[in-house]
């Protein structure tokens, strides 16, 4: 194959791998459907959504975690620090590179019920809270701590969830999110 025949080629296989992406999004999308306009769930995802703004959640984390002085305590805030300067950089990078767009939100049922939900100013992929929420919980988990571990885990997971349900996000930006931000914190804790 020459070099435009190469290059249309690899334009078909990307535009039938994000035909795939956009199927898969549509499916998880028309699955949260019925659940949305509940007002005790919509409630619930929006606080979800909410503890994960600029790491609320991760701050009362570590700040738990290194309630007592000593080596924890240092350990704690610098995990912190790193995954929140660290999980920052990634996903503004990776976002202005992508430039997704955000699912469409004119059909969108959700209730007034809870706390408003802050309106995102950059692009789709991946997701910056489920990406900061994984790299936070794979900082500050400890070995040996698995209660503590399935909490953190289960937080971020559910931070992703609650994107998909408000529509803050496609599906595949908030599985992006988990990889992106498991590789960074696995990374990032060497420097805890």
């Amino acid at each position: 194959m020459s070099g435009p025949e190469q290059e249309t080629a690899g334009r078909a296989s990307a535009s039938g791998f994000l035909a795939v992406v956009d199927a898969a999004d549509d499916r998880v999308d028309r699955l949260f459907e019925p659940l949305r306009g509940v007002p005790s769930i919509d409630a619930v995802a929006k606080v979800i959504t909410g503890l994960g703004d600029h790491g609320v959640l991760w701050t009362g984390i570590a700040m738990w975690r290194g309630r007592r002085s000593g080596p924890t305590r240092r350990a704690s805030i610098r995990a912190l620090g790193v995954a929140g300067v660290s999980s920052t950089l990634v996903n503004t990078g990776i976002k202005q590179v992508v430039g997704r767009e955000r699912p469409d939100q004119t059909d969108l049922r959700i209730s007034n019920a809870g706390v408003p939900v802050r309106e995102p100013k950059t692009s789709s992929f991946p997701s910056g809270h489920t990406l900061a929420a994984f790299c936070a919980a794979a900082v500050l988990s400890r070995p040996g701590d698995r209660s503590g571990n399935a909490f953190l885990y289960s937080a971020a997971g559910l931070i992703g969830v609650s994107r998909i349900h408000l529509r803050a996000h496609h599906a595949s930006d908030v599985v992006g999110g988990v990889v992106i931000g498991t590789a960074l914190g696995l990374v990032v804790r060497r420097f805890r």
